[in-house]
């Protein structure tokens, strides 16, 4: 048999058996899908129960099968922060955001996380992040509070400023007034350093007050 007829019978006599491994492929794929959505389902049951250590393990199984699942990393970093592990919660924030880089809520629970380790630079700036994208007023406070923590009144001045403007935009009244009152309060306070009219360093965070100072101011 000459070169070119050898590999034409070899084409044909592979085509069935390179078809049927796509078939099993195509069949896998959904069934480990629903095997990993079935698993975080039970680590929700366990957690009700109060199974801590039965739901850490569903969810880590649910990651084996899915490392794309979100539900899974958000469930397993929430249980991780709540049972007062920081440092893996971290972990398992920071893993879900390099396989889920559009799961923003992660960035808030390592925010949480960092803050809690006293990484409090890296938590402002995911926590800034975080804020940012997804205009969370929640977020914004918690924020603010923590730069209030640090001392850092010019960064709180002007993310309540931009709580301000949320506010006006959104036509929240009671968040409005409070506000309003809260941005009068940091204005005395900040005087002469207030980051709208002061020339801001060429740090991170910084940078971002800057930004939020003049959108809100």
């Amino acid at each position: 048999m000459n070169a070119p007829r050898a590999l034409h019978w070899l084409d044909v006599r592979f085509r069935p058996f390179s078809s049927a491994l796509l078939l099993v492929a195509a069949i896998a794929a959904p069934a480990r899908a629903s095997s990993a959505d079935e698993l975080v389902r039970e680590a929700r049951v366990h957690e009700a129960a109060h199974k801590d250590e039965l739901a850490l393990r569903r969810y880590s199984e649910a990651l084996a099968l899915d490392p794309t699942l979100a539900e899974a990393y958000l469930g397993l970093g929430d249980l991780r922060a709540r049972r007062g592990d920081a440092r893996e919660a971290e972990r398992v924030y920071s893993v879900a955001l390099e396989h889920v880089p559009t799961l923003k809520v992660a960035l808030a629970g390592r925010a949480r996380a960092r803050w809690a380790l006293g990484l409090h630079d890296d938590a402002q700036n995911d926590m800034f992040t975080y804020a940012e994208a997804t205009g969370d007023t929640g977020a914004l406070k918690e924020l603010a509070g923590w730069y209030g923590e640090d001392g850092k009144a010019p960064a709180q001045l002007a993310t309540w400023r931009r709580i301000l403007v949320t506010a006006e935009r959104s036509g929240n009244d009671k968040l409005l007034r409070e506000a309003k009152v809260t941005v009068r309060a940091l204005q005395i306070m900040v005087g002469p350093a207030d980051p709208v009219s002061a020339p801001v360093d060429n740090g991170e965070v910084r940078r971002g007050v800057a930004r939020v100072a003049r959108r809100g101011g």
